[in-house]
């Protein structure tokens, strides 16, 4: 089999210095033997000593010594490539670590200011000195208590705080730096001293979303694009990489242009002969807001997958356990059994806080922005901080893609909705405020040129993080409907999605976006795929739901005392959804282990949810109290009664819940795209959000025990490699179905150069499972007759090759 660039399939590393490139080459021969075309690495470059992500990149030239380095990288590949395997990596153009003094790009500008040859590397305002918001308490506060020192390493002086931060000396102070007062040569560096608490105010610098420790890239400026890439281009010339996955490429100044750019300056390079000719793989980690396009101009083969997350998803669920369930959330918590106004709120609130010296330097842009023309005169700085503020409550997507003299055609639809959801918020007589601010976004304003494309570039680059912040990061964690529709990408206020639409989308992706990836787990899902397909099930059964939960309330009371209601009924969720598959109402050393686990959840649930707790002032009392709510209700000594009863739950659910874990798996190696496969996922996953889902791996569990969700994806995988072509390129065509179960079964064909796979897939059948019916399915029939009950039998799903096709 010839290799490609394009993968037929992919497996997800996440690498770090416990997990390596010389562990990931030992797993060769079993990603080879089910089936992956492609190792879908996490970021290889340097990160901060210590990362267990590597997205906090200090330098972007160099493979990370702790993950091997570049000689065990290239001994990872020869095996991959010795199978006919390949690489794609991925990139993190938009921001860089720098914290702990390891980035020395960073720490260039510290010592030179903006003389230094790396200022233009980083988004900074240079009008004041750069803000440094590292310490515990305020500058004075901090030199008082001596947590400042002077120290000499390598020959250098430098500023040291707690021990931890070691921060460069400008040259002309190196001299004197042993002797000088602190305070007087603290002053004079390049860099001011602050308060972490100051940054969500005082930051001149742009950072990823909320933290202080990674700083935003400029890789507009083609010196900072080639010099952040150079390691990318060298590694794909060497035929060591076939592609990449580029990381929030919504942070970017201009994601178009930089794709283009990227497409561009890849498909240039030429290939060893021993290596795919290309063209280079490349998709992008974008959240796509519902009816949202993705552009077909960018040069890109598609997003990482978290669209196509949020369709399976959503199709799982019963649209009629909507209503029934925001009651019973309601009910419980006493909020808003909607999700609009948790939505609304959480914007507010960022806006007005964590965002707020991005929100004010946005608005200073469009203020010069408008004195430079006399067509905005009488437009104030007060008219124009309301009309974005008021914009970034309503905006419906990630962001636009203007860039000061144009915008994409797609974007007009967005800004009209924008124009109608914001029409509510707006003070009389200033619509003509938010009228001329979309029509700057839209390339069609006055005034001067480059100040535009400044202000257009501040809105854009808020509006992301905002969107990220308060809907996923704030907002998911505070409504409790589901918790299975709020993930990384979904829309929360949507339960289901009918099959049609489904379909549609499907046609869609076979049309415009036959590789673009396709993904049910990642390193960032907030709930793993078997816990969102467990959950599932409960839409399908509110009322029986509610009856337990009920119950567990009443055996919980004893326990919650000054607990949240809406924290105790997230909790149960929870408990429900991830209690793992092999714990036993009678093990306490598992039913304590799985305890910690829940803690860990619990305590970022509450932080990131900012109402009863935050990262920033921790309210360790509640936080107890819930921690204690958890570990007493998994105790068998304590709750045995709890446990019984939501361990015989369980397994009542279990055979419904297999069946949407198995439905899941089938259609994401058979649909349109790249199916990817999270490390570890072969089996059940029951993870929950991170740290939990970058737990070890257990490879020779994976490796020695058969599951019935492990060899559907082995089956599958062994069907896309015999007939590779006909799931890169074949046509997806719906097959109608009729009876009294039409809503309960996806079937469609998969057509290329005469060969078709048709693929029968049940949905939502909790009854039939649970209630044991008989002949459950009865005269449900595709359009050419076939029995549904006839074709799926006892199996889970029926994939069947059909071979030749006329037509």
């Amino acid at each position: 089999m010839t290799p490609s660039t394009t993968p037929r399939a992919t497996y997800r590393f996440q690498f770090h210095k416990d997990f390596t490139f010389a562990d990931a080459e030992a797993l060769v021969p079993y990603l080879d033997t089910l089936g992956i075309s492609h190792l879908y690495a996490s970021p290889i470059t340097t990160a901060r000593s210590g990362s267990t992500h590597g997205y906090d990149v200090v330098d972007p030239t160099r493979i990370n010594p702790e993950l091997g380095g570049e000689d065990a990288f290239r001994s990872l590949v020869a095996a991959l490539r010795a199978r006919d395997m390949g690489v794609i990596i991925d990139i993190v153009p938009n921001h860089m670590g720098v914290a702990g003094g390891e980035n020395a790009w960073w720490n260039d500008v510290l010592a030179k200011g903006e003389a230094s040859e790396f200022a233009r590397y980083f988004d900074i305002d240079w009008r004041e000195k750069l803000v440094l918001p590292i310490l515990g308490d305020p500058l004075p506060a901090t030199l008082a208590s001596g947590a400042l020192k002077v120290e000499q390493v390598d020959g250098r002086y430098i500023l040291e705080a707690y021990g931890e931060h070691r921060l460069p000396i400008r040259d002309e102070d190196q001299a004197t730096a042993a002797t000088d007062d602190i305070a007087a040569l603290v002053d004079r560096q390049h860099y001011r001293l602050a308060s972490w608490r100051v940054a969500n105010d005082d930051l001149n610098w742009r950072r990823f979303f909320t933290i202080n420790d990674l700083a935003g890239l400029r890789v507009e400026d083609p010196v900072v694009f080639d010099a952040t890439h150079a390691l990318y281009f060298r590694l794909y010339a060497e035929g060591l990489i076939d592609g990449v996955r580029v990381d929030h490429v919504d942070g970017l100044t201009d994601p178009a242009g930089y794709c283009r750019q990227l497409r561009a300056r890849l498909d240039a390079i030429e290939r060893p002969a021993d290596a795919p000719p290309g063209p280079a793989y490349i998709v992008i980690e974008k959240i796509l807001a519902d009816g949202e396009p993705l552009a077909t101009d960018w040069g890109v083969d598609g997003t990482s997958g978290y669209d196509f997350m949020e369709q399976v998803t959503a199709l799982l669920h019963a649209p009629d356990g909507a209503e029934p369930l925001a009651e019973l959330w309601a009910d419980i918590s006493g909020r808003s059994a909607d999700f609009a106004p948790e939505e609304l709120g959480a914007r507010q609130e960022l806006l007005a806080w964590q965002f707020d010296a991005q929100h004010r330097r946005c608005v200073e842009a469009f203020v010069a922005l408008a004195r430079s023309t006399s067509d905005c005169d009488g437009l104030t700085t007060g008219m124009l901080h309301r009309a974005i503020e008021r914009l970034l409550w309503v905006f419906p997507v990630y962001r636009t893609y203007g860039t000061g003299d144009a915008a994409p055609a797609a974007d007009a639809a967005i800004r009209e909705a924008v124009r109608r959801r914001v029409a509510q918020f707006v003070p009389p007589g200033e619509g003509a405020v938010v009228d001329r601010i979309l029509s700057w976004l839209a390339g069609e304003g006055p005034g001067d040129a480059t100040l535009a494309a400044e202000a257009v570039r501040k809105f854009q680059q808020l509006s992301a993080p905002i969107a990220a912040k308060a809907v996923e990061d704030t907002a998911f964690y505070r409504y409790g409907r589901l918790l299975s529709r709020n993930d990384v990408g979904f829309d929360a206020a949507r339960m289901s999605l009918e099959i049609d639409a489904f379909h549609a989308a499907m046609i869609d992706r076979a049309r415009n976006w036959p590789a673009a990836m396709l993904a049910t787990a990642t390193h960032d899902h907030k709930r793993g795929e078997d816990v969102r397909a467990r959950l599932a099930v409960l839409s399908e059964i509110p009322d029986l739901w509610r009856t337990r939960v009920e119950h567990w309330l009443t055996l919980a009371a004893p326990f919650a005392d000054q607990v949240d209601p809406a924290d105790v009924y997230m909790l149960l969720q929870t408990l429900f959804g991830a209690w793992p598959a092999k714990l036993s109402a009678w093990d306490s050393k598992g039913l304590s282990a799985y305890a910690e686990r829940i803690v860990a959840w619990q305590e970022k649930a509450l932080r990131e949810a900012k109402l009863r707790s935050s990262w920033e002032a921790p309210d360790e009392d509640y936080e107890t109290r819930c921690h204690d709510l958890a570990r007493a209700l998994l105790d068998p000594d304590r709750s045995s009664d709890f446990i019984d009863d939501l361990a015989s739950f369980v397994d009542r659910v279990t055979p419904a819940a297999a069946a949407n874990s198995l439905t899941q798996v089938a259609l994401r190696y058979t649909v349109p795209g790249v199916p990817d496969l999270y490390q570890g996922t072969e089996i059940a996953d029951l993870s929950l959000v991170d740290p939990d889902n970058r737990r070890p791996v257990d490879y020779v569990s994976l490796q020695t025990v058969a599951r019935p969700k492990a060899t559907l994806i082995a089956e599958l995988l062994a069907l896309r490699r015999q007939h590779p072509a006909l799931f890169a390129a074949g046509d997806y065509k719906p097959i109608a179905i009729t009876g009294i179960r039409a809503d309960h079964v996806i079937a469609f064909h998969r057509v290329h150069e005469g060969v078709s796979l048709r693929c029968v897939i049940p949905l939502r059948c909790a009854d039939r499972h649970i209630d044991g019916i008989e002949d459950w399915w009865g005269d449900t029939a595709l359009s050419t007759g076939e029995k549904i009950g006839d074709l799926l039998g006892e199996d889970a799903v029926s994939v069947t090759l059909l071979e030749p096709v006329a037509g």
